[in-house]
């Protein structure tokens, strides 16, 4: 093991004060030599000898220097050395001059001024350097025999697939030993990093391990596409090695790359795509010390959300949720990694307005974000009023309430379900839709919506029905096996909903580019293979056929309606409005609607969605199993 060598910073003072006073007469001697000149412009040596004890060590406390582990030393850490070391100069040589043109010393050599800083720079970055190599150079012998040692092969030669080597040849306790890297970039091959070879490229991945006899393969590239990781996976799996991965770049926003952060491949890394460019600026321009709402926080999207949001430094992070225990693990969650971060939890039903009114009247939101809803397809298909209620009236309350408080911003999450809906569910997404984009373009307020397909992993969504199905050993049950899905991970989605709500000048719809369908039969296959078994031979797989109205496949937008690309090329924007149904026509059907709910009204309900939202078809619908999938 390493053998950590901890200086006091207080002991670094004393040693400083020591290199100050070696820095300016060696500055001298360097300069003249110890000519008879030396003793000609001693006077100013030591001027510039009390200058520099005085001035230095208060700028180097400024900056940090001895507030510092210096065995942890870094890039940044030297950087931080050389700009306080030049601030330092500066102030002395600005004092030397002022105190030589008061004519206090006679004669002065204003090239010692630039060896002294040349020096401090050495000796102070040098001394702080040395403890971190000193630290990585001793090393402990353990009294008990080492365990045998795993081979590890890392898949990138990136920064991520750098650290992960850096971090395992420091802990040398845990036995895991990295051999070679892997590649594709041709100018890297036959390098090496930290003293670790590049021993090929990806195509090469079956090969090196048989060659090299690998235990271990680590996939070390975050902005890998899931292709690239269903190879290595799928050569992986036949050659029987074990494998982990470094989160997708999406999961690591705002988080620290680290060889902790290792986890299982799992199904949202065969998923993922090419990552896009992000756009921070605007992000941060929409957030930043702004009082931002989430409602829904303690949902799936709303949680992702609030962490998300908390990377932009906000002034306040407002969290509304109904369920007091998701709103609470929530925040413990965001006060654990954003200390900082001033959060305000409220349990409120968005259906009482006046509860909503107080909540705006308290915190008084610049910006909101509408995550709150019932989602699941199949239940809302047996409670259509709590539906209506939810969905609807919630977000006419949101909407009202945003309105009265002046919100600058707001934003709902849709689903593409609300596009010539089936379903119950789709269908009051659809009208919750209407009303925030009317409102905007009624009120010329900068509402807007953003609409996209099913997520991975969310609570009630296919992936953790199907790993509860392969954890009793089956069967896993499908409607149909041409049945396909957009699916999208939740940071991802999350992400680009905030490079949407940066984008939008009120009344848009954007859809996020789900890319292509995903047979929903692939999608359980991929999912008992990373369990280790075999699809049709571990695990069966039952098609339970196809439910009236449901469709194979889901759409984004209607057919007649526009779109048009945005600044950013995984969202897009509906071309206006495009919706019949506003003003005050959409005021009665909504009025209409909650009445009928209330009452009790369901199939009334169903006629009048058919009736206001266009191609829907949701009379079509069975009353399906809770378990269904959609």
């Amino acid at each position: 093991m390493k053998l950590k060598i901890h200086i006091r910073n207080r002991y670094l003072l004393g040693i400083d004060l020591f290199l100050i006073v070696a820095a300016v007469l060696g500055s001298y001697a360097l300069r003249l030599e110890f000519s008879p000149a030396f003793y000609v412009y001693l006077p100013s040596a030591l001027w510039m000898l009390g200058v520099s004890l005085i001035i230095k060590p208060l700028v180097y406390y400024n900056f940090g220097l001895y507030r510092r582990l210096w065995v942890y030393a870094s890039m940044h850490e030297l950087k931080l050395i050389v700009i306080s070391v030049i601030t330092a100069s500066m102030l002395v040589a600005l004092v030397m001059i002022c105190l030589f043109a008061l004519g206090l010393f006679v004669g002065f050599p204003r090239s010692v001024l630039i060896i002294d800083w040349l020096l401090s720079i050495l000796m102070v970055g040098g001394v702080r350097f040395s403890i971190r190599m000193l630290t990585e150079s001793r090393v402990v012998t353990p009294p008990e025999k080492p365990k045998r040692q795993r081979k590890v092969l890392v898949v990138g030669a990136g920064d991520a697939g750098a650290l992960v080597v850096r971090e395992l040849q420091k802990t040398p306790q845990l036995n895991i030993i990295p051999v070679g890297f892997l590649d594709d970039s041709p100018e890297k091959q036959g390098q090496q990093i930290h003293g670790i070879p590049i021993v090929g490229k990806l195509a090469d991945l079956s090969q090196v391990l048989e060659t090299q006899h690998i235990h271990e393969v680590i996939i070390a590239i975050p902005s890998a596409p899931g292709r690239v990781v269903r190879m290595v996976a799928d050569v992986c799996r036949l050659k029987g090695v074990p494998f982990r991965t470094m989160p997708g770049i999406y999961e690591l926003l705002g988080g620290k790359v680290s060889v902790s952060r290792l986890r299982e491949v799992d199904i949202t890394d065969l998923l993922r795509r090419e990552s896009t460019h992000i756009c921070d600026e605007k992000v941060g321009a929409v957030i930043s010390q702004r009082v931002v709402l989430v409602t829904g926080a303690g949902g799936s999207i709303g949680k992702e959300l609030c962490r998300q949001i908390a990377r932009w430094d906000p002034e306040k992070l407002v969290m509304v949720g109904h369920g007091e225990n998701s709103i609470f693990e929530a925040v413990i969650e965001l006060q654990e990694a954003f200390p900082e971060l001033t959060l305000h939890p409220v349990i409120a039903d968005l259906r009482d307005i006046y509860r909503l009114q107080s909540v705006f009247q308290q915190f008084r939101p610049q910006v909101v974000f509408h995550a709150a809803a019932h989602k699941h397809v199949p239940l809302m298909e047996i409670n259509v009023e709590e539906a209506v209620t939810n969905n609807i009236l919630a977000t006419r309350n949101v909407v009202e309430v945003a309105l009265a408080y002046d919100v600058e911003r707001l934003v709902m999450i849709s689903t593409d379900k609300a596009v010539r809906p089936i379903n119950v569910m789709g269908a009051t997404k659809r009208i919750a839709e209407m009303i925030v984009l009317d409102a905007a373009e009624r009120h010329g307020k900068t509402f807007s919506v953003v609409r996209f397909g099913n997520v991975l992993g969310s609570r009630g969504s296919v992936v953790p029905l199907f790993k509860r199905q392969i954890a009793r050993g089956g069967p896993v049950t499908i409607t149909h096996p041409d049945m396909r899905r957009y699916f999208m991970t939740i940071p991802e989605a999350v992400h680009l909903v905030l490079e949407a709500a940066s984008l939008g000048e009120g009344g848009e719809a954007f859809m996020l580019n789900m890319g292509q369908q995903i047979r929903i039969l692939d999608l359980a296959e991929d999912l008992i293979r990373l369990s280790g078994l075999e699809p049709g031979k571990d695990i069966e797989i039952v098609f339970t056929g196809i439910r009236p109205g449901e469709k194979l496949s889901e759409d984004l937008w209607d057919e007649n309606h526009l779109f048009k690309p945005t600044e950013h090329p995984e969202i897009y924007r509906l071309n206006g409005n495009g919706e019949s149904l506003h003003g005050e026509a959409l005021t009665t059907s909504v009025e209409e609607l909650i009445r009928l709910a209330q009452q009790g009204e369901t199939e009334a309900i169903l006629n009048l969605f058919d009736e206001l939202i266009p191609g829907s078809a949701v009379r079509t619908m069975s009353k399906p199993e809770i378990t269904a999938i959609d």
